[in-house]
């Protein structure tokens, strides 16, 4: 069958901005789009720059976006790829997002890595050295068996909407793999790792916007484990930044209100007034979208939501919280 391709090219020392090219070319039926872009590469266009490796979605190399959103090349079939597509649109590829590119479709890594490396992706066990292995239980690690599964391809970065606007986050990646240690029962860094994850760049700078839960081609589900992460980090007692300020403001105004009441929330998660006037601009802003109405009132079935609220508390084991009534 005939592939029409459509392929960003950027050369970095030559190109002034990105650009884009066409291809045609003639592919079996069971083709996968990183198959298409070789027979242009062989056939056509020497030039065109790609990484692969595998080809069979284990290794990661081929990160890219198709029709605009983050995939493996090799396991994305033309036939797939093509059927959102109106009759005679081309396949449209692009380099992974949110990465430098070093030409047309392969990106630097380096940035990716160097973020998994700043969580210590490495047991570090405590005590003395074990006399022979350490055996770990079949049923302690099917936690972590999910998490286990990352081949680091990208995919859920290249996607990130926090990373775009926050390059310092650590992104998905590389906190789904320090949930995995944390879990892990043969580590003891659990505090390190925890206090580490919850500064400025950490656990608290993703917007839960699913897009890793999305394109992960091994159903990582990096975003619950950055929840995870956040819900460990709390009961460590890493509470004392605005991220954990906010979620718990968040469940206190519902609970006392029946609803979010977001000026409230904005002013208990951060701390002090040099904060409140840094955020001033964002809640006028907020304030004339209709974002954060001035008068907030308590639902008639508040009381029923507290008591929701209580139950789940009791359940967890956590300590009762007071919820003053909502205005």
């Amino acid at each position: 069958m005939e592939v029409h391709l459509r392929v960003q090219r950027f050369h970095p020392q030559v190109d002034a901005e990105p650009h884009w090219q066409e291809y045609r070319v003639e592919v079996p039926e069971h083709a996968t789009v990183l198959d298409a872009l070789l027979a242009a590469r062989d056939e056509q266009d020497e030039t065109l720059t790609l990484r692969c490796s595998c080809r069979s979605h284990i290794c990661g190399s081929c990160v890219m976006k198709v029709n605009g959103t983050s995939c493996l090349g090799c396991k994305t079939k033309v036939s797939h790829a093509r059927k959102r597509l109106a009759a005679g649109e081309p396949i449209r590829v692009a380099p992974a997002g949110n990465l430098p590119v070093v030409k047309d479709l392969a990106v630097d890594l380096e940035v990716f890595f160097g973020k998994v490396k700043a969580i210590e992706p490495y047991l570090q066990p405590d005590g003395p050295p074990p006399e022979r292995e350490y055996l770990v239980p079949n049923e302690a690690m099917l936690t972590v068996r999910e998490a286990m599964a990352c081949i680091l391809c990208g995919c859920c970065v290249s996607e990130c909407n926090s990373l775009e606007v926050e390059p310092r986050f650590l992104g998905p990646a590389a906190l789904a793999k320090a949930w995995r240690f944390t879990e892990d029962p043969r580590d003891a860094a659990d505090r390190h790792r925890l206090e580490f994850v919850s500064a400025p760049g950490g656990i608290w700078d993703c917007t839960h916007c699913f897009a890793c839960v999305e394109v992960c081609p091994k159903d990582v589900k990096p975003m619950e484990r950055i929840l995870e992460l956040r819900r460990r980090a709390m009961e460590a007692g890493f509470t004392d930044n605005n991220g954990a300020r906010h979620s718990q403001a968040f469940a206190d105004t519902i609970a006392e209100s029946g609803w979010l009441d977001e000026t409230r929330v904005l002013s208990r998660s951060l701390r002090g007034l040099p904060e409140l006037l840094e955020w001033a601009p964002v809640g006028m802003r907020a304030l004339l979208r209709g974002k954060m109405p001035l008068r907030h009132r308590r639902l008639s079935g508040a009381k029923q939501i507290r008591a929701i609220f209580a139950a789940a508390q009791r359940r967890s084991g956590e300590p009762p919280r007071e919820h003053a009534p909502g205005r």
